[in-house]
C-alpha cells in the first residue's frame, strides 16, 4: 500500500474553529495524522476564551479532540505533541493540566516558548497522531 496525503478542514458544527491562515486543519499521510496547531478559540463563536492559560488550554484540548473524532482517535493516539507557550512562568501549570489529558504512557513533546501567537493566544498545540488499527511500522 502506497501512503497518500489526503486533507481535511472541518466546520464549527463539527466543533472545530474556523480557520485564521489558510491551511487544512487535519493531514493524513496513511496511518499519520498531522493536526494543526489549534488556537484557543470558541467553535461557536471564533472568539478567543478569556481567562488565562488554563482555560485557554482546555478549549485548545477541545479543538484537537474534535480535529481527531472523525478518524476515532483520541489524545492517547498521539505521537508527538508541540505545545506554544507565551509566557514560560505558566510552565508548570500547564504541566499539571496536560498530565490529566492522557491515559496512557505520555506522548514525545516538545514545548516552545513565544512572544506571540495568533489571535492574542496564550497557548497553541499541533500533534502528530498515529491512527488506531493502523500496524505503524509495518512494511508496505
Amino acid at each position: 500500500m502506497n501512503p497518500h496525503r489526503q486533507s481535511f478542514s472541518f466546520t464549527p458544527e463539527q466543533g472545530v474553529p474556523p480557520a485564521v491562515a489558510p491551511f487544512s486543519h487535519v493531514t493524513q499521510w496513511g496511518s499519520m495524522l498531522f493536526v494543526t496547531g489549534q488556537m484557543p478559540t470558541d467553535p461557536a463563536t471564533g472568539a478567543l476564551v478569556a481567562g488565562g492559560l488554563v482555560p485557554q488550554a482546555e478549549q485548545v484540548r477541545r479543538n484537537l479532540l474534535a480535529c481527531l473524532a472523525p478518524f476515532g482517535a483520541n489524545l492517547d493516539h498521539a505521537l508527538m505533541v508541540r505545545v506554544y507557550l507565551t509566557d514560560f512562568t505558566e510552565f508548570e501549570a500547564f504541566n499539571a493540566l496536560y498530565r490529566t489529558w492522557f491515559t496512557t504512557a505520555l506522548p514525545s513533546r516538545t514545548c516552545v516558548g513565544s512572544t506571540a501567537l495568533a489571535v492574542g493566544a496564550e497557548v497553541e498545540i499541533d500533534l502528530i497522531v498515529g491512527l488506531p488499527g493502523h500496524n505503524i511500522g509495518a512494511s508496505a
